[in-house]
Formats: C-alpha cells, structure tokens, sequence
C-alpha cells in the first residue's frame, strides 16, 4: 500500500492538533504530523520513529536536544518526554508508532 504525502497534507485539520492517520495494522501506525507554532506532545506508549519530510529544527527528548533537518531519521524511546522546538514553519514528518510498551 502506498501513502502520498501530498494527499494526506490536504487533510491535515487546521486547527488544533496537527496530525492525521495514514494506516493503522495490528500494532502499528503511521500518521502524518505537522505541528505549527508549538508542538504540544506528551510521552506515548509506544516507540517511535520520526522520518522528516520537509523543515528543520530540534527535537529534545529528555535533556537532549538534537539538530534535524530533511531526509532524517529521528528514534524517541516509549515513555520519554519529548518535543520539536524552535522548528520552521514547513515542518511535516512521517511518526510511526510501534508496539505499545507496557508500564512506559
């Protein structure tokens, strides 16, 4: 099965949160995000991989803070707070999802 970017970008809502789903499969998802003006995430469940379409910024996960930009591939660990910061307007990423992680 194949996900555009292009087509899911028309259906990202323009308010409030700033994401929609491209597939769900037993016990994993991919949604597309977009965050503008802030990112308001808290901690999942699960682990996640961030591959990054288009902007650039910094994503801190706990104390750490590191540099991205497009084309790479960001990994947060289930349970770990975390955020994009001080990040360009045209920020869009692929956000999978992994099994859900008990107790994270």
């Amino acid at each position: 099965m194949r996900y555009r970017v292009s087509q899911l970008a028309q259906r990202l809502p323009d308010q409030g949160e700033r994401y929609v789903e491209a597939f769900r499969h037993q016990h994993m998802r991919a949604v597309l995000y977009a965050p503008k003006d802030h990112d308001p995430q808290k901690p999942h469940r699960e682990d996640e991989v961030y591959v990054v379409i288009s902007g650039s910024g910094r994503l801190r996960v706990g104390e750490q803070v590191t540099d991205f930009e497009p084309g790479d591939l960001l990994y947060v660990e289930a349970g770990a707070p975390h955020r994009f910061e001080d990040f360009s307007p045209d920020l869009t990423v692929w956000a999978i999802f992994g099994p859900v992680v008990e107790g994270a």
